[in-house]
């Protein structure tokens, strides 16, 4: 079997065995101009692994400095790989970009649906063409700054460690507000065997800490935010510059119509603001909130509250699930699951699994359990996979 290069021994801080073990193991790094990529490299470095930078372009429509500032990106990483002496090359992905993410990225929202863009992003992307090519290179692995881990899974008791199942976890990141494993978790047992995430068992601050220390020009350089590989911008002017505009009305849970929209897919469950009815008033006199699409009406559904019952979901309704063991997880009353990257973990049972398609009831319900989204499901620490969600119960 090939040999693994040890996510273990980036998690031991590259103690002086570890690093004579893998003397001169090709790895290539996505380097993005970010701290937290400039610093797994020196992480590997240090170890003695033979490391690569590869930076990548992935949008070419209006690339300006005004939003999508590639060029700065590139003199970032250009100038962190010459502190840390390593050769770095720049490859164009733009064409896969636009064809695996961006298109899909439409069609979710023409569908009235909220995708994720950072999760195909990596699935499509950063762990499937940037790894082609790292092998192409003759690279053993990749690395990348993503706050997430990677464990040799441990067979089950009684079974030979040559037994059939999974070989590899996907971990949380240590630090619990970068932990990235949500974006994560459509990665396969053959890109896991393949991957490191050399800052995983770091805190952000730890990070920043190294880059000052060792001298990186992007030490406090602010993290990305945005679209991924698009950038932050006015996201409803960027995305009606792709899909039509289709007016209609606003409607209150009760039938009213209280105002217009521009288009539903430029509205998402859980919006609050940006909905043009500030204004108004009525029965409770609390702020609107979105609550649901009626695609066949086009009409966008707007309740008072942000307690409001149609904006609690008691369970949800997944499809396209992908599973990092390769079959769905057993339920024994430990699932939890986030529906949104930032929400904290959701005690959850695993009711439905059968083909490409699951189903979800939560012990508490949740708020703005959004179609489109990602539903990840975790045990402890451990990442056990997802899917899109297609609608949520109440």
């Amino acid at each position: 079997m090939t040999k693994h290069p040890s996510a273990a021994r980036v998690e031991n801080d590259g103690r002086e065995q570890g690093a004579r073990a893998v003397q001169r193991v090709r790895v290539v790094v996505g380097l993005s101009g970010g701290v937290d990529s400039s610093v797994a490299a020196w992480l590997l470095k240090e170890q003695g692994f033979d490391v690569v930078g590869l930076f990548m372009k992935n949008w070419e429509d209006d690339d300006d400095d005004e939003y999508c500032s590639t060029r700065e990106d590139w003199i970032a990483a250009a100038s962190a790989a010459d502190v840390l002496g390593i050769d770095l090359e720049a490859v164009n992905f733009a064409a896969e970009y636009r064809e695996r993410v961006f298109a899909e990225f439409l069609r979710e929202y023409s569908a009235g649906r909220t995708p994720n863009p950072d999760v195909l992003c990596n699935a499509e992307i950063k762990f499937k063409a940037f790894l082609d090519h790292a092998m192409a290179l003759g690279a053993r692995g990749i690395a990348t700054g993503h706050y997430a881990r990677v464990r040799r899974a441990q067979p089950p008791h009684g079974v030979d460690a040559t037994g059939s199942g999974p070989r590899f976890e996907l971990l949380r990141g240590v630090d619990p507000g970068k932990d990235q494993s949500y974006f994560l978790h459509r990665l396969t047992q053959a890109q896991l065997e393949r991957t490191m995430f050399p800052v995983g068992h770091l805190r952000k601050r730890e990070v920043r800490d190294i880059a000052r220390r060792i001298g990186l020009p992007n030490a406090q350089r602010k993290d990305s935010t945005g679209i991924c590989f698009i950038g932050e911008r006015p996201f409803r002017a960027f995305l009606g510059r792709y899909l039509p505009t289709r007016r209609g009305a606003i409607v209150t849970d009760d039938g009213r119509t209280i105002g217009e929209h521009d288009g539903l897919a430029f509205h998402t469950i859980g919006q609050r603001r940006g909905l043009g009815i500030g204004g108004t008033r009525g029965g409770s006199g609390e702020p609107w909130f979105v609550a649901r699409k009626d695609l066949e009406r086009n009409e966008l559904v707007v309740v008072q509250g942000h307690d409001h019952p149609w904006l609690r979901a008691h369970g949800l309704r997944a499809l396209d699930a992908h599973w990092i063991a390769g079959a769905p997880p057993t339920d024994d009353g430990t699932l939890a699951a986030k529906t949104r990257y930032r929400q904290a973990d959701a005690r959850c049972a695993l009711v439905d699994a059968s083909g490409e398609r699951f189903a979800l009831r939560f012990a508490e319900p949740q708020w703005a359990v959004t179609p489109g989204q990602s539903a990840v499901l975790y045990r402890g620490e451990v990442c056990l996979g997802g899917g899109i969600i297609e609608r949520a119960d109440r």
